[in-house]
C-alpha cells in the first residue's frame, strides 16, 4: 500500500471517529441502506419480475387452451408475475369476477413483497440528518463546555469543523436514500402497470365468450 492511500485511509478512518457516537449511528444506518439498496436492486430486475420465458408463452397462448404449458414454464420461472398468473390459471373454472378478485388480491401481494426494505430507506431519509444535526450539537457543547481550557480560538475552529461533520454526513446519506426510494418506487409503479396490461389480456383469452373487463377495475 503506497503513502497516499495510507494517508487517505487514515484520514477517513480519522473523520469517522471524530464523530463520536453519532457518526457511529450514522455509519450503522449507512450500511443498514446499502444492504437494502443492493438486495432490492438486485431483485427488482425487470428479468427476475416479467421473465422473458413467461412473456414469450403468454404471447402462444391461445385463447380456449387449458394452460399446462404455461403453467410449468411459469413454475420454472418464479416470479411474481408467474405467481399471479398461477393463481388465475389455477381458479380459471370460477367466474370471472371471482377470478379477477383472487388474483387482484395476489397481486397486491406480490406488489408489497416488491417494496419490501424501502421502508427503511425512507425512516432513514427522514432520521439521518436529525441524527446527524444531534451529533453536530453534541460536539459543540463539548467544545463551548471546555473553550476556557483550551482558550486557543484554531483548536476551537477545528473542534467546531470536527463537530459539523456528522451534519454533513447525515444529509449526504439522506440524498442518497432519498434518491435510491424514489427510483425503486418508480421502478415497482411501472413493473405494476405492465402486469397488470400482461394479466388484463391473459384473462381476456381465459373467459374468450365473456365481456371483456371493465375498464376501470384495475387487476393490480
Amino acid at each position: 500500500m503506497n503513502a497516499p492511500v495510507a494517508s487517505f485511509l487514515f484520514n477517513t478512518f480519522e473523520f469517522f471517529l471524530r464523530g463520536g457516537f453519532f457518526m457511529g449511528c450514522l455509519l450503522l444506518l449507512s450500511v443498514t441502506a446499502l444492504t437494502i439498496i443492493i438486495l432490492r436492486g438486485r431483485a427488482l430486475r425487470f428479468d427476475c419480475i416479467l421473465p422473458t420465458a413467461i412473456l414469450d408463452e403468454i404471447e402462444n397462448f391461445k385463447s380456449g387452451e387449458r394452460g399446462e404449458r404455461l403453467i410449468s414454464v411459469c413454475m420454472r420461472h418464479v416470479s411474481p408475475l408467474g405467481r399471479i398468473i398461477l393463481v388465475m390459471l389455477r381458479h380459471r373454472n370460477w367466474p370471472r369476477s371471482e377470478n379477477v378478485e383472487a388474483v387482484q388480491t395476489r397481486a397486491r401481494r406480490e406488489t408489497s413483497l416488491m417494496e419490501s426494505g424501502l421502508v427503511i430507506l425512507e425512516i432513514a431519509t427522514g432520521i439521518a440528518p436529525l441524527i446527524g444535526l444531534l451529533g453536530t450539537l453534541s460536539g459543540l457543547v463539548g467544545i463551548f463546555a471546555n473553550v476556557g481550557d483550551s482558550g486557543n480560538p484554531e483548536i476551537v475552529a477545528r473542534g467546531i469543523s470536527e463537530a459539523l461533520n456528522n451534519t454533513i454526513v447525515g444529509l449526504a446519506l439522506a440524498a442518497c436514500t432519498l434518491v435510491a426510494h424514489s427510483y425503486f418506487y418508480r421502478r415497482i409503479e411501472v413493473m405494476a402497470v405492465e402486469m397488470e396490461s400482461i394479466i388484463s389480456d391473459l384473462m381476456i383469452k381465459c373467459y374468450p365468450k365473456r365481456s371483456e373487463l371493465d375498464p376501470s377495475k384495475k387487476i393490480l
